[in-house]
């Protein structure tokens, strides 16, 4: 969104001669350079999240791996990246890569959460509050898989549209119109399949994820539609990939929920 994706010219140094940005690169630099900083900050995070859980619930040590495996694979795409001198295709690659990292955490979350207690461990005076309707299980899927759908068309928008990280970079050969009405299809899709969601668990536990969904995609849509008459904006933009986010995540939590599994 600032144009800064070649700022670090190079990989794995940022320069040809400088494993750091330097005052000739200025911001750009900058920015790049600590999104690479970053990474190193959540490839740690990712070791000490693998050694906490193989010591204290170790039956999920496989979601925490996640965590630690996803990053540098992730380094690795953002480095072709560099050298592919942006190339779309590559950048989808780079930002759909984060979110097998977004369904382990999030499950590794609602796994050791208090909150998620299944039926079976409840009082009796919440356990009706607490069922969850058979259907919801399958609809729950659906859910993941549709905001997942929503998130792949997005990126072809984005790839066709102006905001490439560098003025100079090619953009995908797709009609931006035709991309762009895919993209509101599979998210009125989407709308559908969160209102079913809505009338199932109106009367149970499940029903303030549901309504959270609803409020995030009523937003989503709101938001797509407002940057689409006003020329794509650059921080609308971003506001845009961070709610697509918060979408997929409550949609995981939604259909983990909708498991009943007792937490760790």
């Amino acid at each position: 969104m600032t144009g800064s994706g070649l700022g670090c010219p190079s990989w794995p140094t940022c320069t040809s001669s400088s494993l750091s940005t330097t005052s000739e690169l200025g911001l750009h630099g900058a920015i790049e350079f600590g999104n690479r900083l970053l990474a190193v900050v959540m490839e740690a995070v990712g070791v000490l999240l693998v050694l906490a859980v193989r010591r204290h619930a170790p039956r999920l040590t496989r979601l925490a791996l996640v965590q630690a495996l996803v990053v540098p694979l992730q380094a690795v795409i953002g480095g072709l990246l560099v050298l592919s001198d942006l190339n779309p295709y590559v950048l989808i690659l780079h930002f759909l890569t984060s979110f097998p990292l977004v369904y382990c955490a999030a499950w590794l979350l609602w796994s050791l959460s208090p909150a998620t207690a299944s039926p079976a461990i409840l009082s009796p005076a919440t356990q009706a509050e607490a069922s969850v309707p058979p259907p919801m299980r399958t609809l729950s899927v659906l859910l993941v898989v549709s905001a997942a759908a929503v998130l792949v068309l997005g990126t072809l928008v984005t790839g066709t549209g102006p905001h490439a990280g560098d003025p100079d970079v090619e953009r995908l050969p797709f009609n931006p119109l035709t991309v762009t009405r895919l993209h509101t299809d599979a998210v009125y899709v989407l709308v559908g399949l969160v209102l079913a969601a809505l009338a199932l668990t109106w009367g149970t536990s499940l029903r303030r994820w549901a309504l959270l969904l609803a409020a995030l995609v009523l937003g989503q849509g709101a938001l797509g539609y407002w940057q689409y008459f006003h020329g794509v904006p650059p921080f609308a933009v971003a506001v845009h990939v961070a709610g697509a986010t918060a979408v997929f995540t409550t949609a995981v939590w939604l259909q983990l929920s909708s498991r009943r599994t007792t937490p760790a």
